[in-house]
């Protein structure tokens, strides 16, 4: 399983051998076909067929989600009818105010819209590309120091890891971020080979770029990156340092050039940026999606505070060593974690002789550090978490599972190698049961196959090294299938079903109880109070030509309302959204908060009448309400006070401007937390209040608006 050649005997000289220069003159599709010559004749069809089932498997069924969290899918309809709104990351094409990350990951959506259109497949059918290309760079790396054995259970795992399957196929910033991540990582153990200062800029400029995705969480993997080409590049330790300095400086170039224009962009003709209190995305950064992540302390918050960064409970979620593994995160990512660290510490210890520079090792601590590292931060931040984050981890489990395993089967003759397999594979069936136990009535039996198979391989690959080839494979392809049994079975059902709103989960329901304030019942968002049963909060948008889905059994928003045990009539799987009675209140109320609003007939037939005389047909309390009427109309709905609705804009002064300037039509009744979590004395509150004063009422539908048009006092 290893290669013909040594590409790290000597990396300042090293060339490929003679048959890889002849196949270098090959003709471009049969290289393609064929790949690597030292390649076995199975290796790359393996591997195009693992790109192939993967998008298969990611595009299955994608337009059920709909528009997906319609936060993003508003500020990419809007992006693709405005460049300004493109830029800048604007909620509306008349930019008043932008989601709250850089726009970055939202670009290649808006591009793909403006191309095909506005529906659910141009929205998220880049993020499955992402997913494809992900794996694809994943399989890459390992195979470069391994085997395509290797590169292809990397790409597995990777592919049916269920948090994977979910935000490749969502349109949260998160797809972006962990391709970039992958690539950073691949990047780094290339220039791990030779020392080419190239392949370390090039990182730099894939965390920089990540930045843009999902601000400081790209930065989490650069102390174990840094380190480990700091100590085992293969050139002197002057130029290391200056490698490292000039891939620093490529971060900061192709992370900070957006944010210097957004900075140096005067105010007053720029959107507000979402998420901030001072119209600052420097104070966004560090504050609410920065330190306030780790400490809970996050101005803005729907709920903040955690238990601390010692441990304990939060809003968010338990927090502690064993986050990874508890009943809200642990089906999403934690299938392989036990044995992709026992593989990670036997690989260690096998190359613990090796030179400096060696690359197995060198692989082994990029990906592995970057797992540990995002782990620990995970498992201790306070602040706002939700299951979905830890798509972050999957490609970098990934790698590690792929690596251990073939380092491993390769000194399997040794007895220590063949028993870490074994604990490998244990560790893999009985985790797996665990898990698969958290939902009796989801496949009841699988949990015992996983078990004894996984067993029943563990024993096999003790005797690995001194059974035959064949028996040996027969027990390691056993404990591979009982290891990704659970984890594909989780993704199987994630694919198979849609996902709206800004909470969403991977599995079957109950696969992950809690998750956000509370901690109980699936959690509210997305889930109820305390004692809730909850899943998956949405708002049930229905996208031209496509369905929508309720997606929440349980729990308000898209599920309840408060008070109910999170035993609302939103449907999981029903089509053309939410009923009336599975959200709170007929305008958006607490539905709007985090999974929107129903937009019937009679609702958007108001708003687009005479809307072209307006810059924005209508305003409404909270980003996911004003996208609800966005996306359903076509037209600019601005969102007062952000995602929250307590970001302080517009003030109450600059709304009454606009209102006396004929520029909003209609304000949406409802929406945030009870008119804007800022209360009464917050900006929201306060437009709230002035409104329903001042301004004649409208029904239309089930929903309330008033019309800024006609006041009912002189106020």
């Amino acid at each position: 399983m290893t290669t013909q050649y040594d590409r790290t005997a000597d990396p300042a000289t090293w060339e490929p051998p003679a048959p890889a220069r002849h196949a270098a003159r090959a003709p471009l599709a049969r290289r393609a076909w064929r790949g690597r010559p030292e390649d076995p004749r199975w290796a790359r069809p393996a591997f195009l067929a693992l790109l192939l089932a993967t998008g298969v498997l990611y595009l299955c069924d994608l337009s059920s989600s709909g528009y997906a969290n319609s936060f993003y899918s508003a500020a990419v309809q809007a992006g693709s009818e405005s460049w300004k709104a493109f830029f800048f990351g604007s909620l509306d094409a008349a930019n008043a105010i932008t989601v709250d990350k850089p726009p970055a990951s939202l670009w290649p959506m808006e591009l793909s819209v403006r191309i095909f259109g506005l529906n659910s497949w141009a929205i998220l059918v880049p993020e499955v590309l992402m997913g494809v290309g992900t794996v694809a760079v994943v399989y890459a790396a390992v195979r470069r120091r391994f085997s395509p054995a290797a590169g292809l259970i990397a790409g597995a795992v990777l592919a049916l890891t269920p948090v994977a399957a979910l935000m490749f196929r969502f349109n949260n910033p998160d797809a972006m971020l962990a391709l970039l991540m992958s690539v950073a990582c691949y990047l780094v153990v290339r220039a791990l080979e030779d020392g080419r200062t190239t392949w370390l800029v090039w990182a730099g400029a894939a965390i920089g770029f990540a930045f843009l995705a999902k601000t400081l969480q790209a930065f989490l993997i650069l102390p174990p990156l840094a380190l480990v080409y700091g100590v085992c590049a293969p050139v002197r330790l002057k130029k290391r340092l200056t490698q490292l300095a000039l891939a620093t400086v490529a971060l900061v170039v192709s992370g900070g050039w957006w944010v210097a224009v957004v900075e140096l962009w005067p105010a007053s003709s720029r959107p507000y940026v979402g998420g901030s209190q001072n119209n600052s995305f420097l104070e966004l950064t560090f504050g609410y999606n920065g330190l306030g992540r780790l400490n809970g302390e996050e101005t803005g918050s729907v709920g903040g505070g955690g238990g601390g960064m010692g441990g304990g409970g939060g809003q968010w979620g338990e927090t502690g060593w064993d986050r990874m593994f508890n009943s809200e995160i642990g089906g999403q990512i934690s299938w392989l974690l036990p044995a992709a660290l026992i593989l990670l510490v036997a690989g260690l210890v096998l190359t613990r002789k090796a030179a400096r520079t060696d690359l197995a090792r060198g692989s082994f601590l990029v990906w592995g550090g970057s797992l540990l590292m995002t782990t620990a931060v995970f498992s201790y931040m306070a602040g706002i978490f939700h299951q979905y984050y830890t798509v972050a981890l999957a490609p970098y489990l990934a790698a590690v599972t792929g690596m251990g395993a073939a380092a491993l089967w390769e000194k399997r003759r040794g007895l220590w190698a063949s028993l870490a397999l074994a604990a490998a594979a244990t560790a893999s069936a009985a985790w797996g049961y665990v898990l698969l136990n958290r939902t009796p009535d989801h496949l009841p039996w699988l949990k015992w196959l996983v078990l004894a198979g996984g067993l029943v391989a563990a024993l096999g690959l003790v005797f690995a090294g001194r059974v035959g080839r064949g028996p040996a494979l027969a027990a390691a392809g056993l404990g591979l299938a009982a290891a990704l049994a659970g984890p594909t079975a989780y993704t199987l059902s994630t694919v198979q079903e849609g996902h709206t709103g800004s909470i969403v989960t991977a599995g079957p329901a109950g696969a992950s109880m809690g998750g956000g304030p509370g901690g109980g019942g699936g959690g509210f968002p997305g889930g109820g109070r305390p004692g809730g049963q909850g899943q998956q909060g949405g708002q049930g948008q229905t996208p031209p030509g496509g369905t929508g889905n309720g997606n929440g059994t349980g729990g308000f928003p898209g599920g309840g309302p408060m008070g109910q045990n999170g035993q609302g009539a939103g449907p999981r799987n029903g089509t053309g959204g939410t009923s009336a009675e599975g959200r709170m209140g007929g305008g958006g109320g607490m539905g709007g908060l985090l999974g929107g609003a129903d937009v019937d007939a009679e609702a958007k037939e108001l708003l687009e009448t005479g809307a072209d005389d307006y810059t924005w047909a209508a305003a409404a309390i909270g980003a996911q309400n004003a996208a609800s009427y966005q996306l359903s109309t076509g037209e600019p709905v601005m969102a007062v006070g952000g995602f929250n609705g307590t970001d302080p804009s517009p003030t109450l002064a600059e709304f009454k401007q606009y209102v006396a300037d004929g520029k909003i039509h209609y304000f949406v009744a409802g929406g945030g937390m009870g008119g804007g979590m800022g209360g009464d004395s917050g900006s929201s509150g306060q437009i709230s209040a002035w409104v329903q004063e001042n301004f004649k009422e409208v029904t239309a539908g089930s929903a309330t608006f008033y019309d800024l048009t006609r006041r009912t006092t002189g106020g």
